[in-house]
């Protein structure tokens, strides 16, 4: 039986990736959300998780064995200053690179969620969030890419069906970039219904081309408005969701949507978040026992991400 309480999963590994000076997908994200639930007191309502390592049995799920297999040698050249010149860095696209702890970092980050799938389907927590980097809905079955290695949710929600049996389980994607790695990886796939919404055009240029019947895209145009987003949640995802009637939902909780996030140009801010947060867990407590695990993916602004983090996690945990 669910205790009703919200998990926060994290590992200090997770700080240790990056990506190189100035970089916006960097270690300082983590400490911004750890401040602001401390100085908010949301920290003292969580159940704080040290989040082990994935096994690559539940990574090889979503990720061919041979990608894999390239990315830990890399980094593991990396760790041995086999690069030319020592360098600590290895470029893997124009603005994702690796370090000797994108490895491990990764394998903790996708072991959080499958360690709040865990914790939750054992009602142990009635839901989670997992507070990780690297962040994962870009990754693709066979390539890294938008600052992703692992498809954290992806793996989280194929480790739900695989492991735990379930029938059917929802994925909803609100980072203002589209997930194409998710959809990459379970696009097709009838047990998982994908809802999400995502600047467009714009990076990665994808998710507006005849989807799967089990993806629901909406494309949305730069400065759209937070209450227009909440009224495209209440049109497009809400009957399809209730229509699928979850087992289990996970959430790619990006919030670089915000108004004071210069990585995108929506117009979103921290209520938007907390208003989304409400409608989902109003449909996990109706179809799913309440059963939600969020991963963390953009933002990056650092205040506005604090905050953010803090109004989705106050609604997860009922303050």
């Amino acid at each position: 039986m669910t205790v009703g309480k919200t998990g926060y999963f994290t590992h200090k590994e997770c700080w240790k990736h990056e990506m190189g000076p100035g970089h916006p997908e960097c270690p300082a994200r983590l400490d911004a959300i750890e401040d602001r639930l401390l100085i908010s007191g949301v920290a003292d309502a969580l159940e704080r998780r040290d989040a082990p390592r994935a096994p690559m049995a539940d990574i090889a799920r979503a990720h061919d064995s041979q990608y894999l297999e390239a990315l830990h040698a890399r980094c593991d050249q990396i760790e041995q200053g086999l690069l030319i010149g020592g360098a600590p860095y290895a470029q893997i696209d124009v603005d994702t690179a690796i370090n000797a702890s994108t490895w491990s970092a990764s394998l903790h980050a996708a072991g959080a969620a499958v360690a709040a799938t865990d914790a939750v389907m054992a009602g142990e927590l009635e839901n989670a969030f997992c507070s990780v980097r690297p962040p994962g809905h870009h990754a693709m079955r066979s390539q890294a890419m938008g600052f992703c290695f692992f498809n954290n949710v992806a793996i989280a929600a194929l480790h739900a069906l695989e492991h735990h049996h379930l029938k059917r389980v929802a994925i909803v994607d609100f980072d203002v970039h589209h997930g194409n790695g998710t959809e990459d990886i379970l696009a097709g796939d009838p047990r998982v219904l994908m809802v999400g919404i995502f600047q467009h055009p714009f990076f990665p240029f994808s998710g507006d081309q005849h989807p799967a019947a089990n993806m629901v895209n909406v494309p949305l145009p730069a400065y759209t408005k937070g209450m227009d987003i909440r009224e495209i949640v209440e049109m497009m995802w809400i009957p399809r969701l209730e229509a699928f009637k979850p087992e289990m939902i996970f959430i790619s909780a990006g919030f670089d949507g915000h108004r004071e996030d210069d990585m995108g140009q929506w117009g979103m801010n921290e209520q938007d978040y907390a208003w989304i947060t409400s409608r989902i867990k109003d449909l996990a407590r109706r179809f799913s026992k309440g059963r939600i695990v969020s991963c963390l993916e953009g933002g990056y602004a650092m205040s506005a991400l604090g905050r953010s983090v803090e109004a989705h996690l106050r609604v997860l945990a009922d303050l």
